[in-house]
């Protein structure tokens, strides 16, 4: 009795146990998600303002806005890239590598143009800008260069497998067409059957006739069960 007693009370521990793991693990997922959120909506707010002070505004401030625009515009855009094709090409992993330490410089550039931007002294930053510009085109042309260069190759691969693909789907298409039935030898007499004998042409008097041969029905495989965007769904059948 003591050890059932011990057995349960192990059980109710380990159930607990897990019930706590399980919350944790919930709470702390739900916890990123709400980050993400706010972070998003966080750029978001921000890239909407910028993008409305390089329109609106002239002279330092609007350029500072139009550089910080850009340079995240590019970067953002090669992470996403980049992200999505290491998905499916473990060659990429070199290039978000690449990519990180770029980000770093990335970084430290947009902090220097958001201090900027709060600087009273519109002469000081006057001065700066043609490094700014020069760190930024330098930045956005190496970030743009990662992104296209990902973009061929991922298309080239897609080109690549197509072709393949339709070259086996052209062989395949031409082996189904090939159901042309060859004549064989007959088992009994060893003698060569032009098909089935019309009655009474192709067997002696009193010996029956041979029974003709049924040619085989094609049947073609199994229809595949993913469903395709462009499929049709099938109307059931009714009886009446």
């Amino acid at each position: 009795m003591e050890a059932l007693i011990t057995i349960l009370a192990l059980l109710f521990v380990a159930f607990v146990a897990l019930g706590v793991y399980a919350t944790v693990k919930v709470a702390k997922a739900a916890k990123r998600g709400v980050d993400r959120t706010i972070d998003q909506a966080k750029r978001t707010v921000e890239d909407t303002t910028l993008r409305a002070k390089s329109f609106g505004q002239t002279g330092v401030a609007g350029e500072l806005a139009q550089l910080r625009l850009s340079l995240r515009t590019s970067m953002r855009a090669t992470q996403d890239a980049l992200q999505a094709g290491a998905a499916e090409d473990a060659s990429l992993k070199e290039s978000l590598d690449l990519f990180h330490r770029l980000s770093a410089h990335g970084r430290e550039l947009d902090e220097d143009l958001k201090r900027l931007e709060r600087e009273p002294d519109r002469a000081h930053v006057a001065g700066q800008l043609a490094d700014l510009r020069r760190r930024t085109e330098q930045i956005t042309h190496s970030a743009d260069a990662l992104r296209f260069a990902a973009r061929d190759r991922a298309r080239q691969f897609a080109e690549d497998e197509l072709s393949s693909l339709s070259a086996q789907i052209d062989m395949e298409a031409g082996a189904l067409r090939h159901w042309t039935r060859t004549d064989g030898p007959d088992e009994a007499t060893g003698t060569q059957q032009q098909g089935a004998a019309w009655p009474g042409t192709g067997a002696a008097a009193g010996e029956p006739e041979p029974e003709a041969e049924q040619p085989q029905a094609i049947t073609g495989p199994d229809p595949r069960r993913t469903a395709y965007p462009w499929e049709k769904s099938t109307r059931p059948e009714t009886t009446t």
